[in-house]
């Protein structure tokens, strides 16, 4: 299993300068990625604020094929406890915390992640 965090989908969809580093992932197929409930709510914020609502309806419709997880009660006391034992922001504690229920690799260009176990940084 594979975790996509929120700024590798927005380099994707948006073809930023690291789109094509994300690819191989987010062309994998659907059933192998993770996403957290709490990324398809960034993505598609920052796709409708920036590109309109029907490109953040389709970009994040594509995303609802893959293995969406959503934050139980476990999960939120699991990334409350990882924010503070890893100093994270409340989105990545929960990003993180869906990678270690699941054993998958989360791949990001978020700084904050980049020395944890499991992360793959892309820079």
């Amino acid at each position: 299993m594979v975790l996509v965090d929120s700024c590798g989908w927005l380099e994707f969809f948006t073809d930023g300068p690291l789109g094509s580093s994300y690819e191989e992932e987010l062309s994998s197929k659907p059933e192998e990625l993770l996403v957290p409930s709490i990324v398809l709510y960034e993505v598609f914020k920052f796709l409708l604020r920036t590109s309109g609502e029907e490109t953040a309806i389709r970009c994040t419709a594509h995303m609802t094929q893959c293995c969406v997880v959503d934050l139980d009660s476990t999960l939120a006391l699991e990334s409350a406890e990882i924010s503070i034992v890893n100093n994270l922001a409340m989105a990545d504690a929960i990003v993180y915390a869906t990678s270690r229920r699941y054993n998958a690799s989360l791949i990001t260009s978020d700084t904050d992640l980049k020395d944890l176990p499991g992360v793959r940084f892309v820079g």
